[in-house]
């Protein structure tokens, strides 16, 4: 059931990501709400208090020196915690074992669960670097990790094969135009349809489905079949015939 209000999405998504961390504490996490408008600082230092209060080791990490800063104001209880993807990579470079040569972080800061915010893909190379030698948790939170430009090339399949496909969703919430696509962990992803009475459930998925699913399943839903086909073909010879 797609959440009412704000509020009850930001309690689904709070439980959903306790769930995924207690099922994987190394794992690596993705948490989107894609309203539009959405003023994600708050939500941000909201969900970032309550996971601190349940005693998980947390640093939670901005793309630039000015959102940091912007976080420290308006949660000064989390200075301590907040800093940029730039100071956690250096962090983990300055603490880099000069043993094995392999790169670590210092026990708490090892431990501590990542929460990453709005990571673009002009962060690509420091996030990706960032993430692969911190040995905890890491939280992608409303990420843009892919580039549309590239998204066809060899550079954007490597990435999908590399690292990008190593992130699940702990919890999702995406408002698409006349549906809605929803996963809260450990649940299946669920579709829903705009109806003129509301928000209808379309589909489950046990993945997050592409759009050509998306698309079949409201067809489906809309009772399509045999007749959205033939409609589908008549648009299809007017084109032609034009």
């Amino acid at each position: 059931m797609l959440p009412p209000d704000l509020k009850t999405a930001e309690a689904e998504a709070l439980a959903s990501l306790r769930s995924a961390l207690a099922t994987e504490r190394q794992g690596r996490w993705q948490l989107e709400l894609r309203f539009e408008g959405l003023r994600l600082l708050p939500l941000v230092l909201r969900l970032t208090t309550a996971l601190e209060a349940e005693g998980l080791p947390l640093r939670l990490l901005f793309p630039d020196a000015g959102a940091a800063a912007l976080a420290r104001r308006d949660g000064p209880e989390l200075a301590a915690r907040i800093a940029t993807y730039g100071d956690q990579r250096r962090l983990q470079v300055a603490t880099a074992s000069s043993d094995s040569g392999q790169e670590a972080e210092p026990g708490a800061a090892a431990a501590a669960v990542l929460l990453l915010v709005a990571a673009s893909q002009a962060d690509y190379e420091l996030v990706e670097g960032l993430c692969s030698n911190h040995p905890g948790a890491v939280v992608l939170i409303n990420p843009n990790l892919e580039d549309t430009a590239v998204g066809i090339g060899s550079v954007a399949r490597e990435r999908r094969r590399g690292f990008l496909s190593r992130w699940r969703t702990a919890y999702a919430l995406i408002p698409q135009g006349g549906s809605a696509l929803r996963r809260a962990h450990p649940d299946d992803w669920e579709l829903y349809r705009l109806d003129p009475d509301g928000f209808r459930l379309a589909a489950s998925f046990d993945h997050r489905p592409d759009g050509e699913e998306q698309d079949g399943a409201l067809r489906g839903a809309e009772g399509g079949g045999l007749a959205e086909t033939l409609r589908s073909v008549d648009r299809l010879l007017e084109g032609l015939q034009r």
